[in-house]
């Protein structure tokens, strides 16, 4: 029986990597001028990873016999964790944000390290669940983007099979790509109505094919094969024989055209003659549960058009002060109050409706920008009287976006001049770092200023802050939500 000594050989790689000696391979990661240099060892790289193996393969020695790799889009924090993996097979995750564990999978297959990928993917599934649903919609289409993500999948997959609406309602939906979908239908145990499938195919196939006319009527036997085209891997899991007959003339009926000529004719036989054979394959009834599910329509549990749990989260840990952002179990409750989209998108609105309510959040989507500025107020509004609130604790953002790499968070240091409540006039002001006024979708009078600063940093970049001289930079908002925040019990 051989004795296997794996922790003083992890330990003694591990100290060769802390005192290269002997390297013949220089890593630059990252961008100047942040950039790192790691000393490494190209028989070490080479056999333990297929990556590192092909490109120091395509890399010549320099003059002083060094192989020069350089990995500018790696941050320098996960190679740091990849390269000490590499050399001593160990990985701690226990005081890593799930954020950036997650970044540090995508890293991980990159690089082709299949073992770490699975270790990670098994990680969250098991320990993490929580995070997976919180950032459901980030995940899910990851998951698919990408290659090797077969454990994430799979757990995405069983909760669309409870969930359906999760994903079919969500606003990604249309651009699912097709083996996603197909993922989807073809599971038995999906918890959907077939004739609900149906539609959401039917759906699904238009949103690959815009030029289709609107109205079915104007349909041409062209756009019909577009469609049957389009769909032609779908169809073979939809359930067809356990449509309702009602069901089958209402919805097929019109699309009977993308159909194979025998699958009609054996769907209309099922129907009048039930008894008589077809020769279409007839696949099993949906395996539906007699357990009423609660239901969930899409991952954002507070229903906002603009924001995520993933930015309540990082708003709440902004509100207690935290240094580090929460990831999961969000100690408050965000209670939708006003909605512009619903409600009005006057000033005046939110006066009305928030008044004497305290501990608001605001946020709004800027048009044309996407950007998602907001602030939080713990005081009360007064609908009755213009005056200057006095505050510590109010603060002015902009969240991450796809635009924006980090949200940035601009505290009050002026408390006396914290939040202008200025119903009479129509103004809602954090001091002058976001100042919305009037009709914020049509007047275009919603600016951040660059003087008289009450807060202590700009909430955007500073080509979009209006200089007082000019109003180039103000702008109307796409859609604004006001939440009433309060400790969950």
């Amino acid at each position: 029986m051989a004795t296997k000594f794996y922790e003083r050989l992890s330990n003694d790689l591990t100290q060769l990597l802390e005192n290269p000696i002997d390297y013949n391979v220089t890593i630059e990661v990252g961008e100047e001028p942040d950039k790192q240099i790691f000393k490494a060892h190209s028989y070490i790289l080479q056999s333990r990873n297929s990556y590192f193996q092909k490109k120091l393969n395509e890399i010549s020695f320099n003059e002083n016999h060094i192989k020069v790799l350089k990995m500018s889009n790696i941050s320098i924090k996960i190679f740091n964790i990849i390269i000490k993996y590499i050399y001593g097979g160990i990985i701690s995750s226990e005081k890593l944000e799930n954020s950036f564990i997650f970044d540090l999978l995508i890293t991980s297959n990159e690089l082709n390290l299949d073992e770490l990928v699975e270790h990670l993917q098994t990680h969250f599934v098991n320990n993490n669940a929580s995070w997976l649903k919180l950032n459901f919609s980030r995940v899910y289409q990851t998951s698919y983007q990408v290659k090797n993500f077969n454990i994430i999948q799979d757990y995405c997959n069983n909760i669309i099979a409870k969930y359906p609406n999760t994903i079919f309602e969500s606003e990604n939906f249309q651009t699912l790509p097709e083996y996603a979908l197909i993922s989807i239908i073809k599971k038995d145990d999906l918890q959907l109505e077939e004739s609900k499938i149906w539609q959401y195919v039917i759906q699904w196939g238009k949103a690959q094919n815009p030029t289709l006319p609107v109205n079915l009527k104007e349909w041409t036997s062209d756009n019909f094969l577009t469609l049957k085209t389009t769909l032609k891997q779908c169809l073979l899991h939809i359930r067809f024989f356990s449509i309702s007959s009602e069901d089958i003339f209402e919805m097929i009926f019109p699309y009977q055209q993308i159909l194979e000529p025998e699958l009609w004719l054996d769907i209309n036989k099922k129907i009048m003659a039930p008894n008589k054979p077809i020769s279409s394959a007839v696949l099993p009834p949906r395996k539906i549960s007699n357990v009423t599910l609660p239901t969930r329509t899409t991952p954002i549990s507070l229903f906002s058009n603009i924001i995520t749990d993933e930015h309540t989260l990082e708003i709440s840990s902004w509100i207690d002060r935290q240094e580090s952002n929460y990831t999961e179990n969000n100690p408050y409750e965000f209670k939708l109050l006003v909605r512009g989209s619903r409600d009005g998108f006057d000033v005046k609105t939110i006066y009305e409706i928030c008044d004497k309510v305290s501990n608001t959040v605001i946020v709004l989507k800027v048009k044309d920008t996407g950007e998602i500025l907001g602030g939080y107020n713990p005081c009360k509004l007064d609908k009755n009287k213009n005056k200057w609130i006095y505050s510590q604790g109010s603060f002015a953002f902009s969240l991450k976006t796809t635009n924006l790499k980090n949200s940035i968070l601009s505290r009050v240091k002026n408390f006396n001049k914290a939040i202008a409540n200025y119903p009479q006039d129509l103004l809602l002001y954090f001091g002058k770092t976001l100042c919305l006024r009037n009709n914020l979708k049509t007047d275009k009078k919603c600016h951040c200023l660059q003087t008289e600063f009450s807060y202590d940093k700009l909430i955007r970049f500073e080509e979009l802050v209006d200089n007082c001289l000019e109003v180039k930079n103000r702008f109307n908002v796409e859609e604004y939500e006001v939440f009433e925040v309060s400790k969950k019990r």
